[in-house]
């Protein structure tokens, strides 16, 4: 005989006080599920052909392809991961206070999830990527390059399963970025430098003052916002302190409330978080099909016509700062160590200058990136690639002597580099959408039950579980803005854990030491885990 609960009455399988989290998706909702799945996947795979097809690039071997197809499959592996690991965070509020059944806030926020990733700008992915070495950035169709984007991949993927297995808000973003430190040290050490060379430093410690400080900020400016709430508002609505009572929502003015904060969040995650697989995505697409994604193709011929006058302006400050010196050869070798190094030598801005005039007469030559040859594409990008990135150090490095004016130049000819090389297509936002809002319905039960009920002592009220979305939408919102990846974890968890201490309500003292020694052992586990896989598969390809 099944066990029906009546209306009015508790159901015994239900302990007291907690949500229904076992409640499972009806067959349609899953027929939906794998029905996108499928659709997804479909759109991916045409809008590749559609854009190689395009450059007129004749097929003569599959094995790009099959590389391409597994690399992706592992990037959206990764979203997907990044789904259910980091997004139950958003929900855990609307399902504890009863604001929405976890059912259906899963849908709600994988929804807006996707909504996020469609209109992201694109800025915190090629941050990201600008951790990597630039001479495997620059050789990622290679051996070496496959060997990086596999190995950083896999080890994030591996750390997020493990944290999420035990149930501990672990950070997608913190795993990221030590597996990419943990692949640039170990490419370093193997080609007989010091490992430090391995990783850009001044742009990992702005990254790192984001994840360090992005938490403590949550947990100060969450309590600060209860206190607030409190004071003004605790004798004119106390029932948004008070706590859920059975199963019964709270009163709809409180949900809507709540329901707001979670989709904000859920956007905002989706919007910062959906980006670190996309620069990677970028990185795979232009390894393997170098003629359709190395260059935006899509560029207006205007944005071409402003390319010619700030490369000539360009060329002219770079070339004052050479005057008396000349390059005879490859000027390349030169601009890459001084990009490795961050050392300015008697040879950096000749070099520099002379590869600026072969970019400019490139691009004049062909008139427009569309037309620019499919045996011509890679090196023009990487030709671009260089030199965006050497002006990103010249611009910030002390040594260099130039005027505001003359960074304001060098700026402005950047833009136009990063416009014609940093750019990604709508489809692969679509698959990091579809992937990471599809995430999010999976295997969020664990995280769900870790964030609601093992931080504070007692339930979560209405008040806390605003605060604490509030402040967790506004430091993402913030830190997009500016290109900085956040952890979405580590910020809604140390928001909940600050509302909790200014309620006087307590900490479980033993979750708070779980979720800080995964954050502090995110960073070296995945740096050491990437390391050991770069090791193996750069000798195994």
């Amino acid at each position: 005989m099944s066990n029906i609960a009546m209306d009015g009455v508790v159901d015994p399988r239900q302990p007291s006080g907690k949500p229904n989290l076992d409640k499972g998706f009806n067959p349609l909702t899953m027929l939906i599920f794998f029905g996108i799945l499928a659709a997804g996947l479909l759109f991916v795979a045409y809008s590749i052909y559609v854009d190689v097809s395009a450059t007129g690039t004749k097929v003569t071997t599959y094995l790009p392809y099959i590389l391409l197809l597994i690399a992706l499959l592992i990037a959206l592996g990764f979203e997907f991961v990044n789904g259910f690991h980091d997004t139950a965070n958003a929900v855990a509020t609307v399902i504890y206070t009863r604001s929405l059944p976890a059912e259906f806030a899963v849908l709600w926020s994988g929804f807006f999830n996707f909504l996020g990733v469609l209109f992201s700008s694109g800025a915190v992915a090629f941050g990201i990527v600008s951790l990597l070495p630039v001479e495997l950035i620059l050789q990622v169709g290679s051996s070496a390059g496959f060997a990086m984007v596999f190995a950083l991949l896999i080890a994030a993927i591996i750390w997020n399963l493990g944290t999420w297995y035990l149930g501990l808000p672990a950070s997608s973003s913190h795993t990221m970025i030590g597996s990419i430190m943990g692949v640039g040290i170990a490419n370093a050490l193997m080609r007989g430098r010091d490992g430090t060379s391995g990783v850009d430093w001044s742009q990992a410690a702005g990254i790192g003052k984001a994840l360090l400080l992005s938490p403590l900020f949550g947990f100060v400016l969450a309590a600060v916002l209860l206190f607030v709430l409190k004071t003004a508002l605790a004798k004119a609505t106390p029932a948004l302190f008070a706590e859920p009572k059975g199963d019964q929502p709270p009163p709809l003015w409180i949900r809507g409330i709540l329901i707001l904060t979670c989709t904000l969040v859920s956007f905002f995650h989706g919007s910062n978080d959906g980006q670190k697989g996309m620069g990677l995505i970028m990185l795979i697409l232009i390894g393997t099909v170098p003629t359709a994604y190395a260059l935006n193709r899509a560029l207006p011929e205007s944005q071409v016509a402003k390319f010619s006058q700030t490369s000539a302006a360009a060329s002219a400050v770079i070339s004052a700062k050479g005057a008396g010196h000349s390059i005879i050869g490859d000027p390349r070798p030169a601009v890459t160590r001084y990009v490795a190094e961050h050392h300015i030598d008697e040879g950096t801005y000749p070099s520099l200058a002379v590869l600026v005039k072969d970019i400019g007469e490139q691009v004049q030559k062909y008139g427009s990136l569309n037309k620019v040859p499919a045996e011509a594409v890679g090196n023009t990008r990487n030709d671009m690639y260089l030199t965006s990135e050497a002006i990103r150090f010249l611009s910030k490095d002390k040594e260099n002597d130039l005027s505001k004016e003359d960074v304001a130049v060098l700026e402005a000819y950047k833009g136009s580099l990063d416009s014609a090389t940093k750019f990604i297509p709508t489809w692969v936002k679509v698959a990091v959408a579809i992937a990471l809002g599809l995430g999010t319905m999976i295997g969020w039960k664990r995280i769900v039950v870790t964030v609601g009920e093992k931080i504070g002592k007692t339930h979560l009220t209405y008040a806390q579980g605003a605060a604490a979305e509030i402040t967790a939408a506004a430091t993402i919102a913030a830190a997009d803005g500016y290109g900085l990846p956040v952890s979405t974890t580590h910020v809604l968890s140390s928001g909940i854990a600050g509302t909790m201490a200014a309620n006087g309500s307590g900490l479980q003292l033993s979750t708070i030491r779980n979720i800080a020694m995964a954050w502090v052992l995110t960073l070296p586990a995945a740096m050491m885990l990437s390391a050991a896989l770069y090791f193996v598969f750069s000798h195994l390809f």
